[in-house]
């Protein structure tokens, strides 16, 4: 079993050693993440310039290297024969937030995962849905054991292909995590604004920000699944036609 371990938060992210860690008594582990934070970046492949990609020290007996790009472009490094090693799955994370809900589309932890899929692996994405309004330094280590468990299983029983799982845990010692819960994605609920500003030549610049996401705990979604204190295991798939509207647009009148 030969594993590769990414992220979107940089090879230097405290989520990343601790999954990596959890995750080397399953095989041999390579891990292949980008050199700065990349959050919220989406699904990017970079084509308008080269890649480049340097070994650094990351835990031991763990070959690590970091990447100038993108977390999926790590992925598709990987597969396309940078790492020589044929590779049987791909664990993304563990992101210091919750992805929760619409946030997959947004997420480079969930989309690097997507790559994965795309190439026909199986994948996991591990997301931590730590308070907002902690300080310090977050605890991995719940989470990083529940990856473990989730990529155990996942070696048991495999994948559909273009399938991958969406892993969310709350923030709780082992003992308070309730167990684990199949669901659906939920309903983000985003407040952002827009601040506008000015540089010293007076001309506008703009941040996108406002509160911080909350979302709506539904039963049977992501989001409520973590309210209750139960890890959430989101599977997502690549085929994302909206099956229910093809029926409505063939009624249509598209001469006209």
């Amino acid at each position: 079993m030969h594993i590769l371990v990414t992220n979107d938060d940089g090879i230097n992210a405290p989520g990343l050693l601790a999954l990596a860690q959890e995750i080397i008594p399953l095989g041999k582990v390579t891990v292949l993440a980008p050199d700065h934070n990349w959050s919220a970046s989406g699904h990017v492949k970079t084509m308008h310039r080269p890649l480049r990609v340097k070994e650094v020290p990351l835990t031991e007996n763990v070959t690590s290297l970091a990447t100038d790009g993108a977390p999926s472009d790590a992925v598709a490094l990987a597969l396309l024969g940078l790492i020589k090693e044929p590779i049987n799955l791909v664990v993304s994370g563990i992101n210091p937030n919750a992805n929760i809900g619409h946030d997959v589309t947004y997420s480079g932890t969930v989309t690097a995962a997507m790559e994965a899929a795309i190439w026909g692996l199986p994948a996991i994405a591990v997301s931590l849905h730590s308070p907002e309004d902690h300080v310090g330094a977050l605890d991995y280590g719940p989470a990083a054991r529940i990856a473990n468990r989730v990529a155990r299983a996942v070696v048991r029983n495999g994948l559909p292909v273009g399938t991958l799982l969406n892993v969310n845990v709350p923030y709780l010692p082992d003992e308070e995590i309730k167990g684990f819960m199949i669901t659906r994605q939920g309903l983000r609920v985003y407040r952002d604004q827009l601040d506008t500003r000015y540089d010293p030549r007076g001309r506008p610049y703009y941040w996108i920000g406002g509160d911080a996401p909350t979302g709506i705990p539904d039963e049977g979604t992501d989001f409520g699944a973590l309210s209750e204190g139960y890890v959430s295991i989101t599977p997502l798939h690549l085929d994302m036609t909206a099956y229910h509207t093809l029926d409505i647009l063939r009624t249509w009148d598209w001469q006209t």
